[in-house]
């Protein structure tokens, strides 16, 4: 590259016009990509609302099918992004997308498959069998996506660049929930008995259809990196690889690691696992609950449609929050603390929803605090372990690192299912228990030394 070029690509003009270019044509389509995987993930619980009745699940089997998605996720999520590294990120999330579209529709069949003894022997009825085995299929299918995605996005944009298109592109969490709540209360309010299907079949059925048609997109709208994408130029194309590797150079300050062994023997990656471990408890057990908590507010048991309207509410305010402290984690530079108060945030939620019982509006003040702390706190997690591992190592350990964590997803929903079991219905002790373990991974983030360069 000679003088001139090198001076005009390294302009600060230059450097904003080619990372809008790259954020505008990928991030609006793995925005799409995550709605819908996170709709298929998450509409469990609205049709809990409705299935729950007809296949007579307590609240218990409930929270554990929820969760036991997350063994699945645990199992073969390091796997799974490996193999994304060695056969490009095209292939394999076009992969993942269409196999978990395709088992996310299949919940449809949940009372219709018959096991016989082997659901005796588990002491299960078929179809509680059934949704335990569909709920960790879903997990097995769509284990590497996210922690794909990050491991994606470390190719495209350096450190200082990367948490703010992180958190625009998990805005999705949040967008899903807002767009999916509402649409998935109407099909089941108004769906109901078309055709002959019950209203929670329809949900299953309808919203695993767009996982497999965006899959099959993906071939045609996501290259594998920079040097594959036929929309930027050569000097273009040459920046971005550029700004990565002195990125990547830049994480010897913090003992870069590179190898597979290098994710394993660096204790940061296992305290950062602890971490997200902690904050995932609290997102999914909310998650997954939501609906039930909105319901029990007052709302008739069969008015599905305002459930979904209520929920869009903690949501919605829950987008705009994690993207402006997204945006400050960036301006500022400081990571540790935004991470931390981010915990410390739903943690005021959490014990919120357990002093104020049912009353409507504190209620949802609260679920709109824990909403807004778990989704700011996962979209400047990620800035974390990506500052000091790269390469394979950073294919193993943000994999390792999301698994881990993402067993928190087991844990949380079948915390409050059991605890409400035993309790008559009752959540007050699990949301106090929820706080607690935020609590303890808001003062482990702070602990953890060497996890962000010094700040200028």
């Amino acid at each position: 590259m000679n003088d001139s070029i090198s001076s005009t690509s390294g302009s600060a003009d230059f450097a904003k016009a080619t990372f809008d270019k790259v954020a505008g044509r990928l991030v609006p389509f793995l925005f799409v990509c995550y709605i819908v995987a996170f709709l298929d993930r998450v509409n469990v619980g609205f049709a809990k609302l409705q299935m729950a009745n007809d296949l007579m699940f307590t609240d218990a089997i409930y929270g554990f099918g929820a969760g036991i998605f997350f063994i699945g996720y645990f199992i073969f999520e390091v796997p799974s992004n490996i193999i994304l590294e060695k056969v490009g990120a095209r292939m394999w999330i076009a992969r993942i997308m269409i196999t978990w579209g395709i088992i996310s529709s299949a919940f449809m069949f949940t009372d219709d498959i018959y096991w016989g003894s082997i659901a005796t022997w588990f002491n299960c009825t078929d179809a509680e069998f059934t949704f335990y085995v569909l709920r960790f299929l879903l997990g097995a299918c769509e284990a590497g996506f996210f922690p794909g995605i990050i491991l994606y996005l470390t190719y495209w944009f350096p450190g200082s660049r990367r948490t703010k298109v992180i958190a625009m592109f998990m805005t999705a969490i949040a967008i899903s929930n807002v767009i999916g709540a509402p649409v998935s209360g109407a099909i089941m309010q108004y769906m109901q008995g078309m055709g002959g299907l019950r209203g929670w079949e329809w949900l299953f059925l309808l919203e695993g259809i767009p996982s497999v048609v965006v899959g099959f997109l993906v071939f045609v709208f996501l290259p594998d990196g920079p040097r594959h994408a036929e929309w930027l130029d050569e000097r273009e194309k040459n920046f971005i690889i550029q700004q990565v590797q002195e990125d990547d150079a830049g994480k010897q300050e913090l003992g870069k690691g590179h190898s597979l062994m290098d994710a394993f023997s660096d204790y940061r990656v296992w305290f950062l696992a602890l971490v997200y471990f902690s904050g995932v408890i609290c997102f999914y057990a909310i998650n997954f609950w939501m609906p039930t908590i909105i319901q029990e507010l007052g709302i008739d048991k069969k008015d599905f449609l305002k459930v979904g309207l209520l929920s869009m509410i903690p949501w919605g305010i829950s987008a705009v929050v994690m993207v402006i402290w997204g945006s400050h984690s960036d301006k500022t530079g400081e990571r540790r603390w935004h991470v931390a108060c981010s915990l410390l945030l739903a943690v005021s939620g959490l014990i919120g929803l357990a002093l104020v019982g049912h009353a409507p509006i504190p209620s949802m003040i609260a679920l709109t605090l824990v909403a807004s702390g778990t989704l700011s706190f996962v979209a400047t997690f990620w800035s974390l372990p990506t500052a000091f591992l790269s390469g394979t190592a950073a294919a193993a350990g943000i994999a390792f690192v999301n698994s881990v964590g993402n067993l928190g997803g087991h844990f949380g929903p079948d915390l409050i299912g059991r605890i409400r079991t035993m309790s008559g219905g009752a959540s007050e002790a699990a949301f106090l228990a929820l706080a607690a373990i935020a609590v303890v991974g808001a003062v482990i983030t702070v602990a953890i030394p060497n996890t962000q360069k010094k700040l200028n």
